[in-house]
């Protein structure tokens, strides 16, 4: 294995008469000279970095710079630093040396693979539409989008790319993107977390740790954590969160609210801590249409492809147990997959054929965000409808509402249904034959979905019974509230 370090786990020595000797189970008897030489001047050099390690577990087992550090000669990213031969990255092989079993379950959770977004929407959004090959670099000389180096690869991970002499391009370093892809074959950081040099457990507990990148137009979790009466409970007690023990067990060392971790990753009573963020989640929201997550798993080739949705909810359901009763946890997920299966037959479904329809009616219909159908269908499932479907998840109402639903339904209506229609007559008065065919299959299924229960109301073709019902309360409303 890469940068071997030899630990001597020593067993119990008896000695005669004399007192037993306890040798260490973990890390080394003493500071390695090797680390010890590093320390000398990085003491000077780097002060803050010194005193973080000296804050960390780290040093307490006498694991120093040296021991993460060290390389082989034969590694792409070695260099000769003074007399020793170091990488400057540290990767999840390096880590796996003493947290073997963190790294491997991390290896098998989505975080891992971050980085295997090129060819994506989101990629070509950054690359192109936003962005230009004007970043040009010495392992990149065709150039790169600075919009997709400073913003997609900073959570996700770039792939890092050594120069000769053991350097690292600067279009993918510093990245600390939770699915960097190393030069040793690994993927991952563990300090997109653990943040360096302290590496602190307590940090990663925190939910402002996760809104790195949980954050925003399109996966707004961590606005959504700090709305929720969960957030809410958590910030009014952070001092009883006890986040710096070194057990952390829901119910038994914290009781106050959770985090991020207590729910997606650490201990309860009955489950340890686990890496791989997916063994408690039983619908993956990220694509257009939402699907359980052993499909998405089977996608990437990831072990989880053998674990089933229901399963992992029991595993989410351990960990709610520990401050609501199964009545309450029952009615929260029939709340939670109703907002599921709203979003998805109402606008996720109809929307996807219309837009499979409409590629084939425009002029370029192979070139996304070329035209108002492109954008209004992005930003209604990548944004708004994650937005919805995470809110409900985590029990954000303002996020799976006004956020959500309302932005979803406003933009369908308003800029989808608005824009394909437009599309339409443009294909029809292009003279183009195929377009003109596209049109027409465009057209009928457009008038399809809004002749159904679900878009109805939109043509002016609500059902007279429910119509009835929504004047007579319309009434009730106005007449409980008129001035005197």
């Amino acid at each position: 294995m890469r940068r071997t370090i030899i630990f001597c786990l020593t067993a119990t020595v008896w000695t005669g008469l004399h007192a037993t000797a306890w040798a260490q189970s973990f890390g080394l008897r003493d500071i390695s000279r090797q680390s010890a030489e590093c320390i000398e001047c990085h003491k000077k050099q780097s002060r803050a970095l010194y005193e973080q390690w000296g804050a960390s577990k780290h040093y307490r087992a006498n694991v120093g710079c040296f021991e993460c550090h060290a390389a082989q000669r034969d590694d792409k990213d070695a260099i000769r630093h003074y007399d020793q031969t170091i990488s400057v990255l540290v990767t999840p092989r390096d880590c796996a040396k003493c947290h073997s079993k963190e790294v491997e379950e991390f290896a098998s959770s989505h975080h891992a693979k971050g980085a295997r977004i090129l060819g994506s929407l989101d990629n070509f959004l950054a690359e192109v539409v936003e962005g230009n090959a004007e970043m040009k670099t010495p392992g990149f000389p065709h150039g790169n989008s600075a919009a997709a180096v400073n913003g997609c690869w900073q959570c996700h991970g770039s792939e890092v790319k050594v120069l000769p002499g053991g350097k690292l391009d600067p279009a993918t370093w510093p990245n600390s993107g939770i699915g960097r892809i190393n030069p040793d074959g690994s993927e991952g950081a563990c300090n997109a977390c653990h943040v360096r040099h302290s590496f602190s457990a307590a940090q990663a507990r925190h939910p402002d740790t996760c809104g790195k990148c949980h954050l925003g137009p399109d996966h707004p979790q961590k606005e959504i954590y700090e709305e929720s009466k969960h957030g809410i409970a958590f910030f009014a007690n952070i001092d009883k969160m006890n986040l710096k023990n070194e057990k952390w067990i829901v119910g038994e060392d914290y009781s106050a609210a959770p985090t991020c971790a207590t729910c997606h990753m650490s201990a309860t009573k009955d489950q340890p801590v686990t890496h791989d963020i997916g063994m408690r989640i039983s619908w993956n929201n990220r694509p257009p249409i939402s699907i359980r997550p052993e499909t998405s798993d089977a996608k990437l080739g990831l072990p989880g492809a053998k674990v089933p949705w229901q399963t992992r909810r029991a595993n989410m359901k351990n960990v709610c147990q520990n401050c609501h009763n199964n009545s309450w946890i029952d009615n929260f997920y029939v709340q939670y997959d109703e907002l599921i299966k709203l979003y998805n037959t109402k606008f996720a479904i109809p929307g996807k054929e219309l837009y499979g329809l409409a590629k084939a009616a425009k002029k370029l219909p192979d070139v996304n965000f070329t035209h108002e159908v492109d954008w209004s269908w992005w930003e209604l499932w990548h944004h708004e409808g994650r937005r919805a479907r995470h809110g409900a998840s985590m029990m954000g109402p303002d996020y799976t509402h006004w956020h959500g639903t309302y932005d979803v339904a406003k933009t369908f209506y308003t800029h989808y249904v608005s824009g394909l229609r437009h599309l339409v007559k443009e294909a029809k008065a292009s003279g183009d034959p195929k377009r003109i065919e596209a049109a027409k299959k465009l057209q009928a299924k457009l008038n399809e979905v809004l002749s159904t229960p679900n878009h109805r109301w939109f043509i002016g073709k609500m059902d007279p019974a429910k119509k009835a019902a929504r004047k007579k309360a319309a009434e009730e409303f106005k007449a409980r509230y008129k001035k005197d």
